[in-house]
């Protein structure tokens, strides 16, 4: 692996970002217990862990936060596959078992919050690979960042396939008592045997639903990131129908979404990926990603107001660009009734 295009002495990163650690402060570790198995992780000491997201982005947000690098969710169409190329390691298999782990992200984390050129901005968190993805269930930095976040009352918000997420829920309901907190699950379908072959690390849909039905049970909003929808796959209306059917059915605030895009290191492991499982598909999906990373508007204009129409027969609705939700405060003792808005 070389590491030395990301430290200081290289100057291997973009104009303007400083090094991510030095190349001495790596450690590598594997555990021999079934979760770990065939894992490696790489510890690391970062310089920096807030990252502003390019301008060209679609994003509706300015700044991430991601204590892994990697994912052993193992999703065939993680869009993130690429960023492994950055340390000369494998997008297939290398970026399913290959984690880098930023050890001192909550340390780093609060050192910025309290920076004085730091303005409070929303800060992102599961956009790139899943915080909550097994490797946190070891390394346990999701509490001390959330509580930097906590502490500085700055807003934020996360996405994730994981269930550890629960594990955090006092913490969740803390940082919402003091700034605006947005939470959403990504559940792109119900089909379990879809399930087992694209995200064969995450826990099962039903289990993620559970955890928006907990976290609605607890008085917090959280919305459903419908995604992805895999074209020719999970696209069928009945299947469409379902997914939405669960999703409202577990008390989801709103539901939105999203195509499958396959962005270049992605691209060719889903390809591979689908040459070996559903052959038949190959020459459908390269005419339908024919222009790029995207499927044609058509197809996301038709698959968008499929599932609109679905949440709204359910009676949930999509989730508004960059809106983050937040979790309600407790009703105040007041001589005045007092309204309280949901963001």
């Amino acid at each position: 692996m070389r590491w030395e295009n990301l430290t200081v002495e290289s100057g291997g990163n973009p104009p303007g970002n400083p090094a991510l650690f030095g190349a001495d402060t790596v450690i590598t570790r594997t555990f021999d217990t079934p979760e770990f198995r065939g894992i490696t992780f790489h510890e690391i000491r970062a310089r920096s862990i807030v990252n502003r997201v390019p301008g060209a982005s679609r994003m509706p947000f300015e700044w991430t936060v991601n204590p892994y690098r990697g994912c052993t969710h193992a999703c065939v169409y993680c869009f993130a596959r690429r960023t492994h190329s950055y340390l000369d390691l494998d997008t297939g298999l290398g970026f399913d078992s290959q984690i880098v782990v930023k050890v001192n992200a909550p340390e780093l984390l609060r050192r910025h919050l309290g920076s004085r050129r730091w303005l409070g901005d929303h800060i992102a968190m599961g956009t790139n690979v899943d915080c909550y993805q097994r490797a946190e269930g070891r390394y346990q930095l999701m509490p001390g960042i959330i509580a930097a976040l906590r502490d500085h009352a700055n807003p934020f918000s996360i996405l994730t396939k994981g269930t550890l997420i629960l594990r955090d829920l006092d913490l969740l309901k803390q940082a919402a008592a003091v700034t605006e907190v947005g939470i959403s699950v990504s559940v792109g379908f119900t089909d379990d045997e879809l399930w087992r072959t694209v995200e064969p690390g995450t826990p099962r849909p039903e289990r993620r639903l559970d955890v928006v039905r907990t976290l609605s049970g607890h008085g917090i909003d959280c919305g459903v990131l419908m995604a992805p929808v895999i074209p020719f796959l999970g696209d069928d209306p009945s299947q469409l129908r379902a997914t939405v059917r669960a999703i409202a059915a577990s008390g989801a605030t709103s539901v939105t979404p999203l195509v499958l895009h396959l962005r270049p290191g992605a691209r060719e492991w889903f390809m591979s990926w689908l040459g070996h499982h559903h052959p038949h598909l190959v020459r459908r999906y390269e005419r339908l990603y024919a222009e790029g990373a995207y499927a044609p508007k058509w197809y996301q204009r038709r698959i968008t107001r499929q599932v609109h129409e679905l949440a709204e027969e359910y009676g949930i609705g999509p989730t508004r660009p960059g809106m983050p939700r937040r979790i309600p405060l407790p009703e105040p003792v007041a001589p005045e009734p007092t309204q309280l808005t949901l963001l």
